[in-house]
C-alpha cells in the first residue's frame, strides 16, 4: 500500500511537472490556485497515467477529481470523434462540478470537448453537445443507458472509465446501470473508482472488472485531513430554531451549510428563516433542476449566506469558504456525518460543525462518534435556546 509522504512546500510548476504533467495543464492549475499536489493526487496521477487500474480510498475534499483529470486529459486523442473517456458520478450536482473541474484544467487545450449527461434537463440540449463528438463525458448512470439505448453515444471506444463516489452511487442503488456501463465499454478498458469508504458493492464492482488494480489509499492525516472544529449541542427538539439562530447571529460566519433528512424539512426551515429576516436559499431533490442550478451557482458566488439542504441534493457542491456547517437533523448514515462536515474546512481552511441532537439521539451520535473516531466539543444551551454562559468563551475561540 502506497505510504504517505510529507508535503514539500515547492512552486506549483516544479510539484506537478515531476509528475509528468504538460505545459498547458500546469497553466491551468496555476489560474485554478492549486500550488501542490495532495496526497491522492501524488499517488493517483503516474499510476494512472501508467494505465493501470485503480481503486482510491481518500476523505472528501482531498482532490480526486484533479487526480483523475489530469491522466484523462494527458493521454486523450484530440483528433479523435469518438467518446474515449466516461466519468460516472451518483447525482447531477456532482456530475456538474465535475465537468466544471474538468473544464478548468482542460482551459488551455481549446480542442477538448466535455459533455455532461444527466436527468432534469431536456434531453435535445444534451443531445446537441454529443452532436459536437466530445472526447469526454461526465454522466449519470441512468442518463447514460438511456443515451446509449436510443443510439446517441457509444461507449464501445471508451478506454478510460472512473466512477467517482463509488460507494454513493452503489447504495444509492445503481449497482445494475454501473455494471451494464462496464460492460458495454471495450474489455482492455482502463478502471478506475474513487470513494470515501468500501463497501460490498465497492469491492464486488472492482473483483469482477478490474485487471489487478492498485489499491491508493489516503488517510486524512494532519496534512490532508480538513480543519474542522466540531460540537455537539444537546437540545430539546422545540429549542433547535432559536439554537441554529443563536448560531446564524454570533456574526462569525459569512457562508452556512444547514442540513436536514428531508425535502420538506428543507423547504420549511429556509422558509421559516427567511421569515424571520436572514437570507436563505433551500437545495431539495423537490426542486426543478434548472432552480437547483442557478441555487448553487448563486450561493458559490456569495449571493446568499445560508443554504438549507438535504445529503443527497447537496453532493457535488464544492465551495471553497463555506465557514460552518450545522447538522439541525443528525443523519441517518454515519459516513453522511462526515460528508456534511467536509463541506467546510476546505482548501486547507479552517471550519467549525454544529451537530444538534435531543437526549434520546446522543445514543446514535455515540454511533456515529465511534464511525468518525473524533470527539467534539460540547456545547450546552439552556431551555431559552441561549448558549450557556460558561461554554460562551470556548465557542468564540473555537471559531
Amino acid at each position: 500500500m502506497p505510504g504517505l509522504r510529507k508535503e514539500v512546500r515547492v512552486l506549483s510548476a516544479d510539484a506537478f511537472r515531476a509528475l509528468d504533467v504538460s505545459d498547458e495543464v500546469l497553466k491551468a492549475l496555476d489560474g485554478m490556485g492549486i500550488e501542490n499536489p495532495t496526497d491522492i493526487q501524488k499517488e493517483t496521477i503516474p499510476v494512472m497515467m501508467a494505465g493501470r487500474d485503480i481503486i482510491g480510498i481518500a476523505p472528501t475534499g482531498t482532490g480526486k477529481t484533479v487526480a483523475f483529470g489530469i491522466p484523462m486529459l494527458e493521454y486523450i486523442s484530440l483528433k479523435e470523434t469518438r467518446v474515449q473517456e466516461l466519468v460516472l458520478a451518483p447525482t447531477r450536482e456532482l456530475a456538474q462540478q465535475i465537468v466544471q473541474e474538468l473544464t478548468d484544467l482542460a482551459r488551455f487545450i481549446p480542442q477538448v470537448k466535455i459533455a455532461a449527461l444527466y436527468g432534469g434537463q431536456p434531453m435535445s440540449r444534451q443531445i446537441n453537445q454529443l452532436k459536437h463528438k466530445p472526447q469526454i463525458v461526465v454522466a449519470t448512470p441512468g442518463r447514460t443507458l438511456d443515451m446509449v439505448n436510443r443510439g446517441h453515444v457509444s461507449l464501445a471506444h471508451v478506454h478510460t472509465l472512473v466512477i467517482d463516489e463509488a460507494d454513493e452511487m452503489l447504495k444509492m442503488g445503481f449497482v445494475k446501470d454501473v455494471t451494464r456501463i462496464i460492460e458495454m465499454a471495450p474489455v482492455d478498458r482502463q478502471l478506475v473508482m474513487f470513494s470515501a469508504t468500501t463497501n460490498r458493492d465497492v469491492m464486488t464492482i472492482s473483483w469482477r472488472y478490474q485487471r489487478e488494480p492498485v489499491e491508493i489509499v489516503v488517510e486524512a492525516t494532519k496534512e490532508n485531513r480538513p480543519q474542522i472544529a466540531q460540537h455537539t449541542l444537546l437540545i430539546p427538539r422545540d429549542k433547535k430554531m432559536e439554537a441554529l439562530q443563536y448560531l446564524l447571529d454570533s456574526d462569525e460566519f459569512d457562508r452556512v451549510m444547514v442540513f436536514v433528512n428531508t425535502k420538506f424539512m428543507a423547504q420549511r426551515l429556509s422558509d421559516k428563516l427567511v421569515k424571520e429576516g436572514y437570507s436563505a436559499r433551500a437545495l431539495h431533490g423537490d426542486i426543478r433542476q434548472s432552480q437547483r442550478t442557478q441555487v448553487m451557482n448563486d450561493f458559490k458566488r456569495g449571493k446568499f449566506p445560508i443554504l438549507v439542504a438535504t445529503d443527497v441534493a447537496a453532493r457535488g457542491i464544492d465551495v471553497d469558504d463555506v465557514e460552518a456547517v450545522i447538522n439541525y437533523d443528525l443523519p441517518n448514515e454515519n459516513e453522511y456525518y462526515l460528508h456534511r462536515i467536509g463541506r467546510t474546512g476546505r482548501a486547507r481552511k479552517h471550519g467549525v460543525s454544529f451537530t444538534m441532537m435531543t437526549f434520546q439521539e446522543s445514543v446514535r451520535m455515540d454511533e456515529i462518534l465511534r464511525y468518525i473516531q473524533s470527539k467534539p466539543t460540547p456545547l450546552h444551551f439552556d431551555a431559552q435556546g441561549i448558549l450557556r454562559r460558561e461554554d460562551e468563551e470556548a465557542f468564540f475561540e473555537n471559531i
